[in-house]
C-alpha cells in the first residue's frame, strides 16, 4: 500500500507500506477473508467440496453440518445442536459474533416456516422487479406465455432495447430459484437475447404480468425425519451472517 498522505516517511518516499492483514475495502480483501475463513474451517475438520469452493461439508461420528458461504454472508446447517453450539463459540474466539435467532430474509429470499416445512418466496423482488420495468399497474394475466405468440429468431418485428431485454431476462434468472413455474418460459426468452425484437420483449412484458398475479407463490420445502436446530450469526465488522435452518432434502440435490 502507497504511504498515506501526512505520513510519508521523508527518508524513504518511495517506500510502501507492507500490511499485516488486510484492508476492508481493497480488491484482496474479499481472497483474503475467504482464506483466513476456510483455514479455520479445516481446522475444524470441514471439507471443501470439489464442486462448489464456497461450500464446506462436516460429516463425523453421525453428525452433519453444511457451512455456505456467499461473499460475506454465511449459511449454516446441522443435524446436530451441541455440535452447533460449539462450532459457535469456535467460531466466536476467532470472530466477533453475535446470536439473531432464526432467519427470516437471505439474498433477497423471504424464509416462511410452516408446520411441514419451509415455505420459499421471492415477493418483494418480483415488486422491486416490476417497479424497475414500469409493470406495477399492469394487468395481470393466469399464463407465463400466449399460446398464440410464436418466438422465433427471425422476426421481422422492429428491434427492442436490448440492453434493457438482457436487464429484464438476468432479474428473472434468479427470481426462478423459488420460481420453477417460470422456468420454461425464462428458458425460452433466454435463447434471443442476442438480437430480440418487440415480440420478444412484449413476450418478457406478459411474463411479468404473470408475476404480478402470483406475487404469492413460491417453494414449499418439507420437513426431512432429521432433527435440526435453527440459528442466525451476524459477524460484527464484516457483517458475516451465519444462518442455520431445517435440513431439506431439496437442498443439498
Amino acid at each position: 500500500m502507497s504511504q498515506p498522505p501526512g505520513f510519508v516517511n521523508s527518508h524513504f518516499p518511495d517506500y510502501v507500506c507492507k500490511l499485516h492483514k488486510a484492508l476492508y475495502g481493497l480488491k484482496q480483501a474479499p481472497r483474503a477473508w475467504y482464506n483466513t475463513l476456510k483455514d479455520f474451517l479445516i481446522t475444524y475438520r470441514f471439507l471443501n467440496s470439489r464442486s462448489d469452493t464456497s461450500l464446506f461439508v462436516y460429516n463425523w461420528d453421525g453428525v452433519v453440518a453444511y457451512f455456505l458461504v456467499y461473499v460475506d454472508d454465511l449459511q449454516l446447517i446441522g443435524n446436530n445442536d451441541s455440535f452447533l453450539n460449539a462450532f459457535k463459540t469456535a467460531l466466536a474466539l476467532k470472530f466477533s459474533l453475535k446470536d439473531f435467532g432464526s432467519p427470516h430474509h437471505f439474498l433477497g429470499m423471504e424464509i416462511l416456516p410452516t408446520s411441514h416445512g419451509l415455505f420459499l418466496s421471492q415477493q418483494h423482488y418480483v415488486r422491486e422487479l416490476l417497479i424497475s420495468t414500469n409493470m406495477q399497474d399492469a394487468k395481470s394475466v393466469s399464463t407465463p406465455l400466449s399460446t398464440f405468440c410464436d418466438l422465433t429468431p427471425t422476426s421481422d418485428a422492429p428491434s427492442c432495447d436490448i440492453r434493457e431485454f438482457c436487464r429484464i431476462i438476468g432479474s428473472l434468472q434468479y427470481l426462478y430459484l423459488t420460481r420453477p413455474d417460470i422456468s420454461f418460459s425464462i428458458n425460452k426468452l433466454s435463447q434471443y437475447m442476442q438480437a430480440p425484437t418487440e415480440i420478444h420483449m412484449k413476450a418478457t412484458k406478459r411474463l411479468l404480468r404473470y408475476l404480478k398475479g402470483t406475487l404469492d407463490h413460491g417453494l414449499h420445502l418439507s420437513q426431512a425425519q432429521i432433527s435440526l436446530s435453527q440459528h442466525f450469526v451476524i459477524l460484527i465488522g464484516l457483517e458475516i451472517l451465519v444462518i442455520a435452518s431445517l435440513l431439506l432434502p431439496i437442498l443439498f440435490i
